[in-house]
């Protein structure tokens, strides 16, 4: 078997295999054997077909499978062997011809590939880039303080309603100020006075006692929005016509959620046990959370500008672009050429950034070990947790969250895309010369805009 490369220019290539019929044939009689081990042929026992009469019915198909497996080795060795740079996947020659299986036995393949483009570029402390810091302010400490204290507030029972409260109670329906016979009755009603859209109507909760009867319209009350209606009276949408009249509320219970208070406990509860003891020092422990949540949207930025300088020094890069569209076309059969022209540009830049990390990558010596994998998933369970207020998790919860994350192999690819990243930045943060700068966080926000 022989495999010739043919360099057409810098950036496509013709890989020719040409395949002789003794690097085939025991392969192709190997299958043979092993497909009538298990074939069921009617007249025959299992097993036991002459083998002629199923090379007759199959074994042209058995051929076609052994070459592909083949062939498709043959390729990948090659490249691999060869250390060649591929854009994309090999697609066959656009000239190529199928081969004749019956008059044929030497075979010859051809399949185009795209080589990536070559480029050298250097990185040093010559190379200055800005790295922004968002100030953190009082009304942001103040606004993440609030939210921690909503998070771990109480409910409690309360004797007369406010706003907020949560009332449970029953429902009957009325009709000239007196239970309707037959009418709807409605055990365990839940309802907010917040949530009530008529001024009028949500006021007759305000200061309601418990044990007290309140008589409302829910139709008026929620005006007219058939979900709240059909939620509150527990029944479909198109019944509501059927019952909108007055209904009377016996209120059972009133639940109120309260707060936590600025002391010990709250504290604990958010930074863990004893980590501080009065308000200026809590304070402080939120300010450094709340800029450490900014450090990865200031790395974020800190790459969107290296790439927009490493792009600057690699200058334009040559790409098989005819190769190229052919290969999404290949891949991505519900696109038309007209849709592939129209995203080429987007795609060939990020695909020129792609090539650029990729030499990053060779310079750094990054690598990502099993260790980094583990970290990145216990951070990935730690914000899961923190969007639920749950600040401070214990080790054997991360542990066992990030256990199941790694067993996902979609998970696993995004932890090492983070990783990667991760390491990547820290390694160019040391590299190039930073130019701190302090903005307020309406300004950063900004700076994306003006990518």
């Amino acid at each position: 078997m022989n495999v010739l490369l043919n360099k057409i220019d810098p950036v496509n290539a013709v890989i020719k295999i040409e395949v002789e019929k003794a690097d085939y044939q025991e392969k192709v009689e190997k299958a043979l054997r092993a497909f009538r081990a298990k074939a069921s042929i009617p007249g025959f026992r299992k097993g036991m077909a002459p083998i002629g009469m199923l090379k007759k019915m199959h074994g042209k198909a058995i051929l076609v499978e052994e070459l592909n497996k083949l062939i498709s080795d043959q390729l990948y060795a090659y490249i691999k062997e060869n250390n060649l740079s591929v854009l994309g996947e090999p697609l066959p020659s656009e000239e190529y011809k199928e081969p004749d299986l019956d008059n044929q036995e030497n075979f010859e393949f051809t399949y185009d590939i795209a080589l990536a483009p070559e480029f050298t570029f250097s990185i040093n402390k010559r190379d200055k880039v800005p790295y922004y810091s968002v100030i953190v302010d009082d009304e942001m400490v103040n606004k993440q303080i609030d939210s921690y204290r909503s998070s771990y507030g109480t409910y409690k029972e309360a004797d007369v309603a406010e706003a907020k409260d949560m009332l449970k109670g029953t429902l009957v329906e009325c009709e000239n100020g007196q239970p309707k016979e037959g009418g709807l009755v409605v055990e365990d009603a839940v309802l907010m006075p917040s949530y009530i859209k008529d001024e009028s109507e949500q006021a007759k909760f305000i200061g309601a006692a418990k044990n007290s009867v309140v008589t409302f319209n829910p139709t008026k009350a929620y005006e007219g929005a058939e979900v709240e209606i059909a939620s509150l009276l527990k029944i479909k949408k198109e019944e509501i016509a059927q019952h909108t009249g007055d209904f009377n509320f016996e209120i059972l219970s009133i639940t109120r959620y309260t707060e936590a208070e600025m002391n010990q406990e709250l504290f604990d509860r958010v930074l863990g046990a004893n980590v501080v003891s009065d308000e200026e020092a809590f304070k402080a422990k939120v300010k450094e959370m709340v800029a450490q949540q900014f450090v990865a949207d200031s790395d974020y930025k800190f790459m969107l500008d290296v790439r927009v300088m490493l792009e600057k020094k690699v200058g334009e890069l040559t790409f098989p672009d005819a190769f190229l569209k052919r290969w999404v076309l290949a891949n991505q059969q519900d696109k038309t050429p007209e849709a592939v022209d129209a995203e080429y540009p987007a795609m060939l830049k990020d695909l020129k950034f792609h090539l650029i990390k990729e030499q990053l990558v060779k310079m750094s010596g990054v690598k990502i070990e099993e260790a980094d994998l583990k970290e990145q998933a216990r951070k990935a369970v730690k914000m899961q947790f923190a969007q639920y207020g749950m600040m401070t998790v214990p080790d054997d919860v991360l542990n066992n969250y990030a256990a199941e994350m790694l067993k996902k192999k979609e998970s696993v690819r995004s932890l090492v895309d983070a990783a990667l990243e991760e390491k990547l930045t820290a390694w160019l943060k040391d590299q190039v010369k930073l130019d701190p700068k302090e903005v307020s966080y309406e300004d950063f926000k900004l700076l994306f805009q003006q990518q």
